[in-house]
Order: C-alpha cells, then sequence, then structure tokens
C-alpha cells in the first residue's frame, strides 16, 4: 500500500479505507467509502450507496458490474451498529469474540472524469443473523477465510459469489453497547470501541 495509513476508530462514509482487490494479484489499496459508478454523472452519488443489498447486486444497476468484475474484501476489527431505544439510537459495537480481524464483502468502481480519477467501494450486506436482528435489520456481509479466493477472483461465477453471502456464525460474534461519542466523525480514538454500561 503506497498510500501512508493509521489505525481508524470511527471510519465515515467518503473517507479512504485500505481494501484487499484481486484483480491482478492481491494488493492493498486505499479507496473511497461510497461507490461512484463509472457511468456516473456527479461523483456525490457514493453518498448514497455506501452499501449495497445481496440481494439485488444482479440486477441493480450500480452495482451489477462490479459484482461481475470487480469485487473486493474490506478488513476491519468489527462495525457500529445503532439500535433504536425509547430514549433514542444507542450505538453498539460489533467484533469477533477472538477480537481478530473479520472481512466484509465489498465491490469497488473507477471512475474517472475531468481529470479526477476516484477508487471507491460499497460493503455488500445481508439479512442480519440471530445476535444482531434485535439491533438492525442489516449487517455486513462478513467472508471465511475460505471464502476469500473465490469472491476475489473475477472468474467466479456471481451465482456462486451469491452464495458466500450468507450470516455470519453468531457464535463467533461479540456485541456491546459503547460511547456515544461514535456519533460524530470527528471522534476517532481507541476508546470509542471499549464497552460502555448500557
Amino acid at each position: 500500500m503506497a498510500e501512508p495509513w493509521s489505525p481508524r476508530y470511527n471510519i465515515a462514509p467518503s473517507q479512504k479505507v485500505p481494501v484487499v482487490l484481486g484483480q491482478t494479484g492481491r494488493e492493498i489499496r486505499l479507496l473511497q467509502w461510497g461507490l461512484i459508478p463509472s457511468w456516473a454523472k456527479d461523483a456525490k452519488i457514493g453518498n448514497r450507496l455506501i452499501n449495497a443489498r445481496a440481494e439485488t447486486l444482479s440486477v441493480k444497476p450500480s452495482f451489477r458490474n462490479a459484482f461481475k468484475q470487480r469485487r473486493c474484501l474490506v478488513p476491519a476489527d468489527g462495525f457500529f451498529e445503532w439500535k433504536r431505544t425509547g430514549s433514542g439510537k444507542v450505538p453498539h459495537f460489533v467484533c469477533l469474540q477472538s477480537r481478530r480481524i473479520m472481512v466484509f464483502a465489498g465491490l469497488w468502481e473507477n471512475w474517472q472524469t475531468s481529470g479526477q480519477n476516484i477508487d471507491s467501494f460499497t460493503i455488500v450486506t445481508i439479512a442480519p443473523n440471530q445476535l444482531l436482528a434485535s439491533i438492525h435489520d442489516r449487517m455486513p456481509a462478513i467472508v471465511p477465510g475460505q471464502d476469500f479466493s473465490a469472491w476475489l477472483d473475477p472468474d467466479t461465477e456471481p451465482s456462486v459469489a451469491q452464495e458466500i453471502l450468507r450470516p455470519f456464525t453468531t457464535e463467533a460474534l461479540e456485541v456491546f453497547p459503547v460511547s456515544s461519542q461514535v456519533n460524530s466523525p470527528a471522534h476517532d480514538f481507541a476508546e470509542l470501541v471499549l464497552p460502555v454500561d448500557g
């Protein structure tokens, strides 16, 4: 990865994230979060395409070409999700019980116009597993290690790639409430991913 990178604890859409690409041998590059389709007239469309529903990847114009040819992997320590309560939304952090890196299924695109050249990505989401169903109606598609190569390989048929997008094992995950400071992208420090009293 040529560009410098420091650990992040509260990444927001439109920011750059290390992403694993696999078309020309596996490489890690910094891509902008929020997919900009190659045909887009305005890069701002990426603000609306931070996630892609697994069920419609093959038919949505914004995602179908990337799903066929430009799949990627997005490594992370975990992700935030917000649970609706009577007193408002409460942020939670979801991670592996082992505290190892989890890897999300993603799609990426290259967008060029008027001298601009932006590589961007989106995270694929699926229906939640039993652990997360009480918090949110979607979750990132977490890819098991044995499926990394198949997901990245553009020769893998979309129908086969689709089978990789399934709920991750509930027993392997942990979820807990975290500080409401995570609600602001201006806050980015390690304490944001520590448990607080719910």
